[in-house]
């Protein structure tokens, strides 16, 4: 099984508008004893059955002395509070970064991207290799290659770090006249056979995910010479994250829980067909309309992937604030998911992101090493059954989490009329 690399956005160091990973801790937080290292720099983890809770709302799920850190040695440990600084979801402060292969980025700060020591070769260099193994890439899909004839480009909607997003409309055919999105990704930039697989991938898995009213449709994948063109449903909508910064960053119970039970419910399907998404946020939620009531959709597969029951995953991907402990950790599977939701659901329900730092690294450390605030505003105001769903949602320990399936149920049970 592949693994899925995405686009480093080079930044500056300690940039607060962009959440790239530094050595240096925190500067407003108190200081911690530096952790014991593990092994090659990576916690052990064992795949223990689950086991019923016991009084601690954050118990660890690893062995007595291993390291939480998921940084490598000659990283410095950030120190942190016992409850991470509130960081509130308005639109003066940045969203959260791109989707990316966090240990890619990991690896680029301590000097792993830097070329190998010896000659360099002739007849064009380092340049002339990246070429040549350029041309031995073989980005033929198999796809339609009568885009052009089949739809009509209109302007850009989205750019990420996969590609960029345009709508268009259908010309014949099913679609003729309909309004669609097109995702538009890069061959030039499918500098790996992984990445080649990631875009082979991403499609599978929007094939074999159809039929649920919270899932974006999937019509078609073209192909020529320079792109890779995947056709879905156009959401107009907007953004799950711009309806939260329209509402300055908070919902009531009962709204917070209308969005809640749609994400548990797509993602719980995804789940029972064998895909964990990996990059659950606000951002991959679009609407389907401007009205107060549309329903929503979760968009964006590019970091998903297939995964088999007892199958645990090791590589570190998704965004900064919304990654679980045992991705960092690099041994994980569906229960990530849940985590992530739980970052939304806590977001939705009093404004802030429930971990914060001013770098990445920092976001890890406090993910990794912090509680979740539950005590300032607006928290004595929420109903002990909200908080309660919530920090079971963001159970440091994966075996104790709710699944997708269970949290669905607590829901209908606690506010069933």
């Amino acid at each position: 099984m592949g693994q899925c690399y995405g686009k480093i956005n080079q930044t500056k160091e300690n940039d607060v508008s962009t959440t790239t990973i530094v050595s240096a801790g925190d500067q407003n937080q108190g200081v911690l004893p530096p952790s014991t290292p593990s092994r090659n720099g990576v916690p052990s983890l064992k795949n223990t059955p689950a086991r019923s809770s016991n009084h601690s709302p954050w118990p660890s799920p690893y062995p007595h002395g291993v390291s939480s850190s998921p940084l490598p040695g000659g990283v410095s440990p950030s120190p942190a509070r016992t409850s991470t600084p509130r960081r509130f979801f308005r639109r003066p402060f940045p969203p959260p970064s791109p989707a990316k292969h966090i240990a890619a980025s990991l690896a680029k700060r301590l000097g792993g991207g830097k070329p190998k020591e010896g000659p360099i070769p002739e007849h064009g260099g380092l340049e002339g290799e990246h070429q040549q193994q350029q041309q031995s890439l073989d980005k033929s899909f198999g796809y339609s290659k009568n885009f052009g004839a089949k739809y009509e480009l209109g302007k850009e909607v989205g750019r990420g770090h996969f590609g960029h997003t345009c709508s268009a409309k259908g010309k014949k055919g099913e679609l003729k006249d309909q309004p669609v999105a097109v995702k538009i990704i890069s061959k030039a930039k499918m500098t790996t056979a992984i990445a080649i697989e990631d875009v082979r991938r991403e499609v599978k898995i929007l094939k074999a995910l159809s039929g649920h009213k919270h899932l974006v449709k999937f019509y078609d994948a073209c192909e020529d010479a320079n792109n890779v063109y995947i056709v879905m449903e156009l959401c107009e909508g907007g953004e799950l994250l711009d309806r939260i910064l329209a509402r300055g960053g908070r919902y009531t119970e009962d709204d917070a829980k209308a969005i809640v039970v749609q994400i548990l419910s797509v993602v719980a399907f995804c789940h029972l067909q064998g895909v964990v998404h990996r990059d659950l946020k606000p951002e991959n939620f679009l609407f389907s309309s401007g009205s107060e009531d549309a329903d929503m959709k979760l968009i964006d597969f590019g970091l998903s992937d297939f995964i088999r029951t007892g199958e645990r995953l090791n590589d570190i991907v998704g965004s900064a604030y919304y990654v679980a402990p045992e991705v960092l950790h690099r041994s994980y599977s569906l229960e990530a998911d849940v985590w992530s939701i739980g970052v939304i659901s806590y977001i939705l329900l009093c404004g802030s992101r429930p971990f914060w730092a001013r770098t990445e690294s920092g976001i890890f450390r406090s993910v990794l090493r912090s509680d979740p605030n539950f005590e300032d505003l607006p928290w004595p105001s929420v109903t002990p059954e909200a908080k309660d769903f919530v920090k079971r949602l963001l159970n440091k320990d994966y075996r104790k989490r709710m699944t997708a399936v269970q949290a669905l149920s607590k829901l209908g049970i606690l506010y069933c009329s």
